[in-house]
């Protein structure tokens, strides 16, 4: 921290000035779009300057080190969070937020692939993206980095409070950190191992991943040996400041174990802000964008396939069609982490989610998700499920019970407020549809769309079943259901979702599954995908024999240059990442 005021609030009117003096302890009504300057309030630290409406907190962090970084009510957090907080475990929600920090070494572990720069001498980066409800700007010039949540209805105002950013004379330069540059070339940290693993025993889970200070200190005196942590969701109601993948990796060597917890729409039912459609159809597609979105997040943490992944969806009074929209959403979410290997779980209350689910447990509509996390509050640190879920169901290793919630504990002079868990879960990988007896070697991939018949629909629809977006059975006729899987699969590839399997879908489909390096001279199932692939992508036949030869070669560097790779006929990540996203 330079030695200049860090921070300061300039407001329109006299009442501002009383808003922004009282700080951390304004409550706010919700975040409303401002129309005048009258409304809006200036926020200057370190040389970044931003409006915001009048009525969201200012929240000094030198001042409140331990206040919570929290989303459910607008704020701006100016500072270096603090190694202790005072996040309740039970924040849900978000309306809009922004936290303004320092760029240091632990600040731009943040970073990701999603994090824009701010161009030399500006403070703003029209162009940047939204990744799981959050928007991420690293002004260097004012050496900060600026995180901004949202939720869709927020997200304009959120954009238009980035947009009024500028520097100011107290600005000072730092860059992101080098690993930080340097991450996506490298090989990323990793946990180590599928998260959270076999493990029986005791947890707990945070509103906001604990500093490494505190789960050292937990580590060394608490019972707890695993940790829930929020990784991703457009409704997680905390920041998380301290959560990199070297955070993962760290907590991981040491011993612990992570349940990722994805936080999304909620019930139709509910009177939560951001919803799932109570329309089935759209149900289920949202949940496979959600489950996207978690996939992305988890790699860019480093946590690896075969690792559950837990679909946060509150209490709801249920009804039918309620429930049929969960439990639909819920395929989706299942069917995605499937496609590239995770396993998939689902919290929610024993009485309403869990009860829904197991329910419909051998009910073949739905795709059944692999583990369940539920929230009976009786003290009972085991996995009995009592009446909600007969003691058959997901009985294989496959539970955590939060048994208590909402208890401050302390250990070696950290307190964190958190939800105490009991796990009894085991490694596991979800089943792999294969498509055994049917033909999938064509001379030519045609487009096949609504209305289709043959052979080619057939491969189609196996190809999508075994990605996790499921036609029904392979019949070669492209139905109504065939349309909706070839949406689904599309819209989880960032492809247009006509519905139709054409070039781009087909090599897509055709070159899903492991990457390995291969090269001339490779042989085997690998060189057989990327050769029909190939043949897809480049609209000419590539012979399907499973030898990496010359021809194969040639068609590698072919496409490899048309599509502004390195033309060096070997096919690593960057030339599979290129064909598994139908490029």
């Amino acid at each position: 921290m330079s030695s200049r005021t860090p921070w300061r609030v300039r407001a329109g009117t006299a009442l501002l000035a009383v808003l922004a003096g009282i700080g951390a302890l304004a409550v706010p009504g919700p975040a409303v779009a401002a129309s005048s300057p009258e409304s809006r309030q200036t926020v200057t630290y370190e040389g970044y300057s931003i409006d915001v409406p009048a009525d969201w907190r200012v929240v000094d962090l030198a001042e409140n080190p331990r206040a919570c970084l929290r989303f459910d009510r607008p704020a701006v957090y100016l500072g270096v969070p603090g190694d202790q907080n005072d996040c309740p475990a039970g924040v849900v929600g978000r309306t809009a937020g922004i936290v303004v920090e320092p760029i240091t070494a632990r600040s731009s572990g943040q970073a990701t692939a999603a994090t824009a720069r701010a161009r030399s001498g500006k403070a703003v980066a029209p162009s940047a993206l939204s990744s799981n409800g959050t928007i991420q700007v690293a002004v260097e010039d004012a050496g900060v980095l600026v995180t901004a949540a949202h939720t869709p209805a927020t997200e304009s105002l959120v954009r238009g409070v980035l947009a009024s950013a500028d520097l100011t004379k107290g600005a000072e330069r730092t860059e992101l950190s080098r690993p930080a540059q340097q991450r996506y070339d490298a090989a990323p940290l990793a946990a180590a191992g599928p998260q959270p693993g076999s493990y029986l025993g005791k947890g707990f889970d945070a509103c906001t991943a604990p500093s490494q200070a505190a789960m050292n200190a937990w580590q060394a005196s608490s019972p707890y040996s695993a940790v829930g942590v929020y990784i991703s969701g457009s409704f997680r109601g905390c920041a998380q400041p301290n959560l990199t993948a070297s955070w993962v990796t760290s907590q991981t060597n040491n011993g612990w174990r992570l349940f990722p917890i994805d936080v999304g729409r909620q019930a139709p039912c509910t009177n939560y802000s951001l919803k799932m459609s109570a329309d089935p159809a759209t149900a289920k597609s949202q949940g496979v964008t959600a489950a996207a979105g978690a996939i992305t997040a988890a790699s860019n943490l480093g946590i690896p396939a075969g690792s559950a992944i837990y679909s946060d969806i509150e209490a709801y009074t249920s009804t039918a069609s309620c429930k049929a929209a969960v439990l639909s959403y819920l395929s989706g979410w299942t069917e995605r982490l499937h496609s590239s290997g995770y396993l998939s779980g689902f919290y929610s209350s024993a009485a309403s989610g869990i009860k829904d689910a197991a329910a419909e447990y051998n009910n073949g509509a739905y795709t059944r998700v692999d583990h369940l996390f539920y929230a009976w509050w009786n003290g009972a640190a085991d996995t009995n499920t009592g009446t909600y879920v007969p003691s058959t169901y997901w009985s294989n290793h496959q539970r955590i019970h939060q048994y208590v919630g909402e208890v401050t504990e302390s250990y070696g002079g950290y307190s964190i407020n958190i939800d105490r868990d009991y796990l009894d879960v085991g490694n596991g990988t979800p089943p792999t549809p294969t498509c055994t007896g049917v033909n999938l070697n064509f001379t030519a991939y045609a487009t096949v769309q609504s209305g289709s018949t043959g052979d080619q629909v057939k491969a189609a629809q196996c190809l999508l079943k075994a990605a996790g977006f499921d036609p029904g059975t392979p019949d070669g006729i492209f139905g109504p259901a065939t349309t909706t899987a070839a949406r689904n699969f599309q819209s989880s590839r960032g492809l247009s979702a006509d519905g139709a399997v054409g070039a781009k879908t087909w090599t897509a489909l055709l070159s899903r599954g492991s990457t390995p390096t291969i090269q001339n001279g490779s042989t085997g199932e690998a060189v057989t995908r990327l050769q029909r692939s190939l043949t897809a992508a480049l609209g000419r036949t590539v012979s399907i024999d499973g030898d990496f030869g010359s021809g194969t070669a040639q068609a590698v560097r072919d496409y490899q240059s048309a599509r502004g790779l390195g033309a060096d006929g070997i096919v690593g990540p960057a030339t599979w990442g290129a064909l598994q996203s139908g490029r």
